[in-house]
């Protein structure tokens, strides 16, 4: 009965519109308060545990991370890429809105930062062609709940810090997953395209393709930093999470300077001679060259015994000269090393000019009102979030002492349940849940419950993440409380409905995704047992 009094408290308080968070910590203070002889000091000292927590540290940074590529020009590029390497296809245009929304995720981590910073951009284009407004609000709305299953993902942080297991293997988890529904909304994209006679984009060649990944790089470079990095040894998740912070700010402020002090400052100029641009081009390809390949090697060759920093140099920097003199052949026609010399001396005044004016806008770029903005908006969400895992973390301390978890498995047992039966059960839990309430409230609520019941039917910890991000997906474009049908409905200005309707046939996609999932575990388990050997799982 108490039990039962705790979680319509709960569901008491959502009701009444009160917070996620406010409601799990109030009605876990009242209910060791009034059934408990417990102190409410275990309570406070269960609340201290949140800043402990090592894990819950990559979430600000991911936060952080995720609104500096949102307020630069990366959607653009991402979507120039995808357009180059999908758009042909008959419906290539609602394709290539699937492909950058899978790219923009791997880099934001967030759903709703997906659909507006792909969706503001895609929709637009693909009604400028020939598409409904419906048809392709019902498609960013779909792709968009990407952003939490691809890696990196905030809603896996908060799984892995709910339950205790790895971040690593979470991350790794969600990569065929997610590869795998972007797959199935682009067929079923095409088979819709081929049914309504929908356009294809001419095929702009590989020169186009070639320019527009180039573009597209510095921005995609962070999967390979975030990835890389944890995967070779370098980074835990939580370090990972700080870099990509860290790059993402620097990638948007002085590399595309598409906001910031910068912002009307092109590094080449109308007035720069070519030999100058040739020369600057070439040494940007260069050293872009011998940083890639410094990094990927350490990433590769970091467990490896024998290989020293220098012998990586010598090979990096040998094959970045390589890459220089070819590229000045291609462009000037010379192999001369005095024209070569020239050349790359001419370019050093486009870089004495960039470096100049960035150092003269350092400080600026501190005080500069987009950049305070980035930073505000991503304060504001971590705080949101922050103070949702705080609380989630009081309701958890109260679900352990009182053994309500072991309680409910011994019923669920008792009655018969199994693996598949468990899975089913849940599915509904979730998706009936995830009309309701926020993911990452959803997930601290659920997870703690049915975890030990995972574990006590041989369910692994990973597939069982990945089966709860899936059904938060899904609730992303579930109505009433679908994030994504508000953010999509707000850049497009459709009424909620419309874009619920709009969504309704692509969601289908989704729940066919989500049975392969939960009954295939290897999708989600087969790339981290490879890659990190198998779990050791402790009961």
């Amino acid at each position: 009965m108490e039990t039962l009094f705790l979680f319509a408290m709960v569901l008491g308080f959502l009701f009444v519109g009160a917070p996620v968070g406010l409601s799990l910590g109030l009605s876990s203070i009242l209910y060791v308060s009034i059934f408990t002889n417990e102190s409410l000091s275990s309570v406070a000292i269960s609340l201290f545990g949140v800043g402990t927590h090592y894990t819950l540290l990559a979430i600000p940074f991911f936060i952080l991370a995720s609104s500096f590529m949102s307020t630069g020009g990366v959607a653009k590029r991402l979507i120039r890429f995808a357009i180059a390497a999908v758009g042909h296809f008959r419906g290539g245009l609602a394709m290539s809105s699937v492909l950058a929304c899978m790219m923009f995720a791997a880099l934001s981590g967030s759903s709703p930062a997906t659909v507006v910073a792909i969706g503001s951009i895609a929709i637009a284009g693909m009604r400028q062609v020939g598409y409904s407004k419906e048809f392709a609000s019902g498609i960013i709305a779909n792709a968009g709940t990407l952003g939490i299953l691809i890696p990196p993902s905030i809603v896996m942080v908060v799984y892995a810090a709910s339950v205790d297991v790895s971040v690593g293997r979470m991350f790794l988890a969600g990569v065929i997953p997610g590869i795998l529904a972007g797959l199935m909304l682009m067929l079923a994209i095409y088979i819709v395209a081929r049914y309504k006679n929908l356009p294809a984009e001419k095929w702009k060649g590989l020169s186009e393709l070639l320019a527009s990944g180039k573009d597209a790089f510095w921005g995609l470079f962070l999967v390979v930093i975030i990835m890389g990095g944890i995967y070779g040894g370098v980074f835990t998740p939580t370090e990972a999470a700080a870099a990509a912070a860290v790059y993402s700010a620097f990638v948007a402020i002085f590399i595309y300077r598409d906001m910031g002090p910068f912002k009307n400052e092109p590094w080449i100029r109308k007035t720069d001679s070519n030999d100058a641009i040739i020369g600057f081009k070439a040494s940007v390809y260069g050293i872009t060259f011998l940083l890639v390949c410094l990094i990927l090697s350490f990433f590769a060759l970091s467990k490896v015994e024998g290989v020293s920093l220098s012998d990586r140099f010598k090979w990096s920097f040998v094959s970045s000269l390589v890459l220089m003199v070819a590229y000045i052949f291609w462009r000037h026609k010379s192999i001369n090393p005095t024209k070569i010399f020239s050349l790359i001396y001419k370019g050093l005044t486009i870089w004495t000019r960039n470096f100049v004016i960035m150092f003269k806008g350092l400080i600026p770029t501190f005080s500069d009102q987009e950049t305070k903005q980035v930073i505000l908006d991503a304060t504001k969400t971590t705080v949101m979030l922050m103070f949702i895992i705080a609380n989630a973390l009081i309701f958890a301390h109260v679900l352990a002492s009182e053994r309500i978890p072991q309680t409910i498995t011994e019923w669920m047992l008792s009655v018969g349940f199994n693996w598949f039966t468990f899975l089913i059960a849940v599915n509904i839990l979730l998706l009936i849940g995830g009309q309701f309430m926020e993911p990452s409230g959803l997930l601290l609520i659920v997870a703690p419950v049915v975890f030990p019941i995972a574990m006590e039917l041989g369910i692994d910890p990973i597939h069982l993440g990945i089966i709860m991000v899936v059904n938060m997906e899904i609730g992303m474009i579930t109505p009433p409380i679908g994030l994504n049908l508000f953010v999509t409905s707000g850049i497009t200005g459709m009424s909620l409905a419309q874009v619920v309707k709009a969504a309704l046939p692509f969601m289908a996609v989704l729940f066919v995704f989500l049975i392969l999932v939960t009954y295939i575990p290897w999708l989600s388990t087969w790339l981290p047992t490879m890659v990190m050997g198998p779990e050791i799982i402790s009961k």
